[in-house]
């Protein structure tokens, strides 16, 4: 039995008929399966498993986010496409300057909305595992775990992507929300061992910059080379 979700969608967009195929996956083991619709109906829809593919493999080089959170669509935005792009790991982080204000019971259901999104944009680029969304959290408590290969997004910084030795686990990226980090959370990122670099002399929004670095890191070191 599909979920209430994909079963309105492939009865109300698709507008697929008993007896026609579809791919599933369920964003765990990697797989996709070949399905048969058995019913389609206005509150149910099951499908007969016919076929299971081989498992994604599991990529070389792996890519993490660590994002201030930002208002509406651009939150949205940054991470549909961090998904498509091949990242492994999203941390919404709560910054300085910060303008969303989340009480624990509407943190759930942003999250719950970011899962949403992710479980989206793996149907969209043909991914079978779902990234890791981890829950919100502070960003000095994020810092003071210790997150190995972080390169922070900082516009003042010296350093570009082509100046990083490919870190052998993968990266992170540490990238702040509208305004970007205060010189008190960049000079934190900085002491908790944080490398800064910048993206060319242009300054990017909150939405743009994930997208840059994780595109440019997949050319310099992961799947782009493909």
């Amino acid at each position: 039995m599909l979920p209430p979700g994909i079963a309105r969608h492939v009865q109300q967009v698709l507008r697929m008929k008993r007896g026609q195929d579809i791919i599933l996956f369920n964003g765990e083991d990697g797989r996709d399966y070949q399905a048969e619709l058995l019913r389609v109906e206005k509150r149910m829809v099951t499908a007969r498993i016919t076929h299971a593919a081989e498992p994604e493999a599991l990529p070389d080089f792996s890519i993490r986010l660590a994002l201030g959170i930002s208002r509406g669509e651009r939150m949205d935005l940054a991470i549909q496409k961090s998904v498509e792009l091949g990242v492994q790991q999203i941390t919404p982080l709560i910054t300085k300057r910060t303008q969303v204000k989340l009480s624990p019971q509407r943190r759930e259901k942003r999250l719950q909305h970011w899962r949403g999104i992710i479980i989206n944009a793996c149907e969209q680029s043909g991914r079978r595992r779902l990234p890791e969304l981890l829950p919100v959290e502070n960003y000095q408590t994020w810092l003071e775990r210790g997150e190995r290969n972080v390169l922070f997004m900082d516009p003042e910084a010296q350093g570009s992507l082509a100046d990083v030795e490919k870190p052998v686990s993968g990266v992170c990226f540490l990238i702040g929300p509208e305004g970007g980090f205060s010189n008190e959370e960049r000079h934190a990122a900085l002491a908790a061992g944080c490398t800064a670099i910048r993206l060319g002399s242009r300054i990017l929004r909150t939405e743009t910059a994930p997208l840059a670095a994780i595109a440019a890191a997949q050319v310099l070191w992961g799947d782009f080379l493909q």
